[in-house]
């Protein structure tokens, strides 16, 4: 069987064919490629027989829509994928014989609602769905995300064997591709945990902002051609969970403020501004939230600067679940001139112990 990795970079596209008919199947092929696969095709004289999306991509645009116009190629995702020029819709568990070649599709949602896994002659095409070693999966915080769901598709995992080759649709710190079972050791998204302890897990992690991904995945959408159509920062790690956030805030001293030094202040009158960096939410759920606190989600804080603005000289409070978020907001504050800026020690849940 044919199987080759094709671009130089962190986007990962494959070529599968069974090496005797010349017919082969692209996987996750980016558009800046396009002509690249299409000069590869010529001078080898394979015949392109389908694009396999593993899902909606949010940090390229699809050669998909691209490919099919140029070689009239199936196109395929799952069902649930909302690109109008696909051609095949594909179903959980089903299998599907292209270019000489036995694929198995399993729906493994969580990056995106139409996020696939395939399974291909011994490899594991994982698309965002799981990364490779500490880089754990993709983020679960854009449109159709859901970290519940990604835990459930996690659990699909547990019925297939330990020596299935891992390769993602992205690599940004040249991890090398590795079995299953190493992923199982090595992978904080394998390790054992409940549904909620992992949605608390992806929830309490420092994610930076996010909008021009958002364009990105209209573009998708859409079937764009055009490479332009969206812009996208040249090899960004940002599908990666904390891919987009600033490195540079970790130069951003900050302090921290205990529950019992915070109840004091505010039963005296001494309020300092309270900020809140957690979804919407979670401010209703079993820990609920401090009275007056303003609520800023993490991923829209940098673009709400110009709201805050007017506390710049004022103390500033940051409460998030645990700390972790919390910590990211101060800093990104810290950073653009917001001085009296600290943390609520333990975050609710320290809040809530008292």
């Amino acid at each position: 069987m044919l199987f080759e990795q094709l671009n130089p970079h962190a986007c990962k596209t494959y070529l599968i064919g069974d090496g005797t008919s010349g017919d082969v199947v692209l996987v996750d092929p980016v558009i800046d490629h396009t002509s690249d696969y299409l000069d590869l095709l010529r001078k080898r004289n394979l015949r392109l027989d389908a694009v396999i999306d593993t899902h909606t991509h949010a940090d390229h645009i699809s050669a998909g829509p691209a490919l099919r116009d140029a070689t009239d190629c199936h196109y395929a995702m799952h069902r649930n994928a909302a690109p109008k020029c696909v051609t095949i819709h594909l179903e959980d568990g089903e299998t599907r014989h292209f270019a000489g070649v036995t694929f198995r599709f399993l729906h493994t949602p969580g990056h995106t609602q139409d996020s696939m896994t395939v399974v291909v002659d011994g490899k594991l095409l994982t698309g965002d769905f799981l990364f490779l070693d500490d880089a754990g999966g993709g983020r679960d915080d854009l449109p159709g995300g859901d970290p519940g769901a990604h835990w459930e598709s996690l659990r699909k995992l547990e019925a297939l064997p330990d020596d299935l080759m891992v390769h993602p649709a992205h690599e940004y710190r040249d991890r090398k591709p590795s079995s299953l079972g190493t992923q199982r050791r090595t992978n904080p998204h394998l390790r054992p945990r409940s549904r909620a302890d992992f949605v608390q897990y992806l929830e309490d992690l420092r994610l930076g902002p996010a909008d021009w991904m958002k364009d990105v995945l209209k573009a998708n959408y859409a079937c764009a051609r055009d490479p332009k159509a969206a812009w996208i920062p040249v090899d960004s790690p940002a599908c990666e969970i904390s891919g987009t956030r600033d490195k540079s805030l970790e130069d951003q001293a900050v302090g921290m403020i205990r529950p019992a030094d915070l109840r004091k202040r505010l039963a005296s009158g001494d309020r300092p501004f309270l900020l809140d960096v957690r979804e919407p939410h979670e401010l209703r759920d079993m820990l609920g939230h401090i009275d007056g606190v303003v609520n800023v989600p993490i991923g829209s804080l940098a673009h709400s600067l110009d709201r805050l603005a007017p506390r710049k000289e004022n103390e500033i409070v940051v409460v998030c679940r645990s700390g972790a978020r919390a910590m990211t907001g101060a800093q990104i504050l810290k950073k653009t001139g917001f001085r009296k800026v600290s943390v609520l020690e333990g975050g609710m849940i320290g809040w809530r112990r008292g």
